[in-house]
């Protein structure tokens, strides 16, 4: 495999591996501030690498893929832990982006695994022990080792570093009074072990093991509960008042001055970058002094000021209402949502929608409490990572694990803004699980599927998200998907047409559902969606 591909890949297998973490995460910070947020903003900044190098071109070397994890990273990093891993991406990057570097015998990897420790160390004001810092330095001390023995491969580096950050994670508590005290290991440290294991992962085929309810000696907690720290942690929530975050352009020789006087107005003081451009995180009480700050060093730009006290849910003191976000794969869906009073992300095809478009859309749709549909498997990432995001800020929020357009479309016929909060999200996710979804496409290459194997232009039936169905004619796939979709009942039947659907196609499906269950309604819509002629929903 190229070398590119490799770090394509670990990229993707990094962020669907946080993905699966971040509430575990979330649930161990009680480090620096134990505001629940370590996992989340290791998803947010992984998903801005992840971004750009998908957007990189196909046949990018590996100099422009780490050039595009530098630059992405940098700019996309999230709170303080998203920063310092900033810093670590853009310490194996530098080694990476060197010409005529490989991967093959694992050397690169760990001198980027020994750069990126080094790197993280000096962005941090007040390195502390016990934290990803000693988890970082802890792989990259294993890897180099390893990458020196004699007849070294990358596979052996990538796992001597997972399995040491593994067993450096675990001494964690023994080396930082506030972890023992809560009978966790750090968060950033945990976060740091998922990406090292997604990449062994990549390189050798194993999958790391579940994380153990125990890590040695220590309780790992359950994801904590919506809005809550870490009940077991006991740490204290005093502290500077604000954390402050910005990118800065500002000539390299004005950063120890700004370095300094962040330093003294607060702490948690994290600087990341060079050659002029900078990311800026810090926790303080005068958030103007730290921007003013900035100011005085270049040009401040995306900052963000974010109480690390919030209020809790009723007692912000902002007006009520309810804010449905919802996506839609197509116009005509994305209209029928915005008819049931939601603020519409666009999902057009091959774009997943981002944690960023998500927290937008709640922007625009106002104050008060937030539901999220996401209404596609892939969009149910960026939603709860979105949903911690709003949490963080005192706003009760829920995610409705949609994860198909009709799904939602359930979902939003029974809302009701009148009905209690808690309420109207158990009965929109009742819905939501009491429909069952298909589909029919038409294959485009040749692949084998659980219904055997397709050829270009063969017709393709879903079935709850599985290819469950191969046929020559549209409208004999979805006849068939809905007969396998009402064989355990159902009442009502929801045809969503795509884009290219015939005129007529709709109306076959309404005659094939009313000979075969004369007893069962059917509503069509004009769905918009591109690749899909039929979606269908079956209540």
């Amino acid at each position: 495999m190229p070398d590119a591909e490799v770090v394509r890949r670990w990229c993707r297998a990094a962020l669907e591996a946080m993905a699966l973490a971040r509430e575990e995460v979330d649930a161990l910070n009680v480090y620096p501030v134990p505001d629940g947020d370590t996992g989340t903003n290791l998803y947010l900044t992984l998903e801005a690498v992840a971004e750009a190098v998908q957007d990189c071109e196909p046949d990018a070397a590996l100099p422009q893929v780490a050039e595009a994890i530098s630059r992405s990273a940098l700019r996309g990093a999230r709170g303080n832990s998203g920063i310092i891993l900033a810093q670590m991406l853009r310490g194996v990057a530098a080694v990476l982006s060197t010409p005529g570097v490989t991967l093959a015998d694992g050397r690169a990897l760990a001198d980027g695994l020994v750069r990126a420790a080094d790197e993280a160390e000096r962005a941090v004001a007040e390195p502390v022990e016990g934290t990803m810092l000693t988890v970082a330095r802890a792989a990259g001390t294993a890897a180099r080792r390893q990458a020196e023995s004699p007849g070294a491969a990358l596979a052996d580096v990538a796992a001597a570093a997972a399995s040491s950050a593994r067993d450096a994670l675990e001494h964690t508590p023994d080396q930082l009074d506030v972890l023992r005290a809560a009978g966790v290991v750090d968060a950033g440290g945990r976060g740091l072990t998922v990406l090292l294991d997604a990449f062994d992962t990549v390189v050798t085929g194993r999958r790391a093991l579940p994380a153990p309810r125990r890590v040695g000696t220590h309780q790992v907690p359950a994801p904590a509960a919506a809005g809550a720290c870490p009940a077991s942690s006991g740490a204290s929530v005093a502290g500077p008042a604000f954390e402050v975050m910005y990118l800065l352009d500002a000539p390299d020789d004005r950063i120890p001055v700004l370095r300094a006087s962040l330093a003294e107005a607060g702490d948690s003081l994290v600087m990341v970058g060079g050659d002029g451009e900078w990311h800026v995180h810090v926790h303080v009480d005068d958030a103007g002094a730290a921007v003013e700050a900035g100011v005085r060093a270049g040009t401040p730009s995306r900052i963000s000021v974010t109480s690390l006290h919030p209020a809790g849910p009723g007692q912000s003191g902002e007006p009520a209402g309810r804010v449905l976000v919802a996506s839609a794969a197509g116009s005509g869906l994305a209209e029928l949502f915005a008819t049931a009073g939601a603020t519409v992300v666009s999902t057009a095809a091959g774009h997943r929608p981002t944690t960023a478009e998500v927290l937008t859309a709640v922007d625009r749709g106002g104050a008060g409490d937030v539901v999220i549909l996401p209404n596609e498997r892939d969009a149910l990432p960026a939603a709860q990572a979105a949903a911690a995001d709003v949490r963080a800020g005192g706003r009760r929020v829920a995610v409705i694990p949609t994860v198909a357009q009709v799904q939602g479309l359930a979902a939003l016929a029974v809302h009701e803004p009148a009905r209690p909060f808690d309420a109207d999200v158990v009965e929109m996710t009742t819905a939501a699980g009491h429909t069952r979804h298909g589909a029919v496409t038409v294959a485009t290459r040749e692949a084998v599927t659980m219904a055997g194997v397709c050829r270009p232009g063969d017709v393709l039936g879903v079935v709850d998200g599985d290819f469950a169905v191969v046929g020559d004619g549209l409208l004999e796939v979805a006849a068939e998907v809905l007969r396998r979709m009402l064989a355990a009942g159902g009442e009502l039947v929801t045809v969503v047409t795509g884009a290219d659907a015939a005129d007529d196609l709709a109306a076959g499906v309404e005659t094939a559902v009313r000979k075969a269950h004369p007893e069962v309604d059917t509503v069509v819509y004009d769905g918009g969606q591109p690749r899909y002629p039929l979606l269908l929903g079956v209540e």
